[in-house]
């Protein structure tokens, strides 16, 4: 039995990865004044020019920008969390400001958190340590060379990652802790995402929602092989069989949170998509296929044990026989 996680109604309408729009009252830095941008001739105007084009040409196919006309020291950008981490499906915002000291400034750069702490890089409030934002010791930023496009990568690649656990600046090496940590991002991942499907982000609505609906069967079919211990959190990839060796252990901590979050994001994701409601069906059916498939898989490799430990215990008793037998 196969399970299909293809969206029968498909991506209704492709959503631009880079736009402008006019709307910016829900941004973090909506308040804040830059009058110094209303002149075309400033280096901040033509810093922040300079990085629409950029982002314009350059932005990876999991990035999604949107400037404001009337704001252009605002910008909004979305980071669809990669496969292979525990962020893999969620959907991740960051509001940036363009300072008029830009670009020998950073732009400053908020995490729309919803209070959840997922990384040791993104804080409950939103704020963010980052090297290339000065905010963190390392590469710093580079006036004239450093660009948001760089800081949206970095995020990417260096913050949102397979392991979090180790952006730590201080661990012990654990893979153990690693694996609870990671436990626990992509739970918090999941309540982010019932966050946004609640209230998502202006200018974004649409795209939130086809979002979910493209990715809503992946992403309950990985809950549910982490729930039940058939892959460790963030090794989850479609279409990959589920029966293993040996079982990942499942905390009851995790289970209890992934137990809730799975049913809030099922109510969410079938309100945009009926379908899920027989998939969901499939889905139960096939993880009860699984399990059944993963309990003959270990009798037979309990039988398989046996037989093995069963003819060294043989080969030994004929051995301690031929010796006692010399020595008499």
């Amino acid at each position: 039995m196969e399970l299909c996680l293809q969206n029968p109604n498909g991506i209704s309408k492709k959503f631009p990865q880079f736009d402008s729009v006019t709307d910016a009252s829900d941004h973090v830095y909506f308040k804040s004044n830059n009058t110094l941008i209303t002149s075309t001739n400033t280096p901040v105007y033509k810093a922040i020019m300079k990085e629409w084009k950029i982002l314009d040409k350059n932005l990876p196919d999991s990035i999604y920008v949107r400037i404001y006309e009337n704001r252009i020291d605002l910008l909004r950008a979305v980071i669809v969390g990669a496969s292979g981490t525990p962020y893999h499906d969620g959907l991740f915002f960051f509001d940036f400001f363009f300072p008029a000291e830009y670009p020998n400034k950073p732009p400053l750069v908020r995490y729309k958190s919803f209070w959840f702490r997922i990384n040791p890089n993104l804080y409950e409030t939103g704020n963010i340590c980052l090297s290339i934002l000065n905010t963190w010791p390392g590469p710093s930023w580079q006036p004239n060379e450093s660009t948001v496009l760089q800081v949206l990568v970095s995020i990417q690649g260096l913050v949102l990652n397979e392991e979090p656990y180790y952006n730590e600046p201080i661990v012990i090496t654990s893979s153990n802790k690693s694996k609870k940590y990671s436990d626990n991002v992509f739970a918090l991942s999941c309540q982010t995402m019932i966050q946004l499907l609640r209230k998502p982000p202006l200018n974004f609505e649409e795209f939130v929602v086809e979002h979910f609906r493209d990715r809503g069967r992946s992403i309950l079919t990985a809950c549910k092989a982490y729930m039940n211990g058939y892959v460790r959190v963030g090794k989850y990839q479609d279409c990959e069989s589920l029966v293993c060796d040996r079982k990942v252990k499942v905390s009851t901590t995790f289970l209890s949170l992934m137990t809730q979050n799975y049913s809030i994001l099922f109510n969410l994701f079938v309100k945009d998509d009926p379908s899920l409601n027989d998939f969901v069906v499939q889905l139960n059916e096939f993880m009860e296929k699984t399990e059944r498939e993963y309990v003959e898989k270990a009798k037979l490799k309990e039988k398989k044990f046996m037989s093995r430990f069963s003819g060294i215990v043989k080969n030994l008793f004929v051995l301690n026989k031929c010796v006692k037998g010399n020595a008499d």
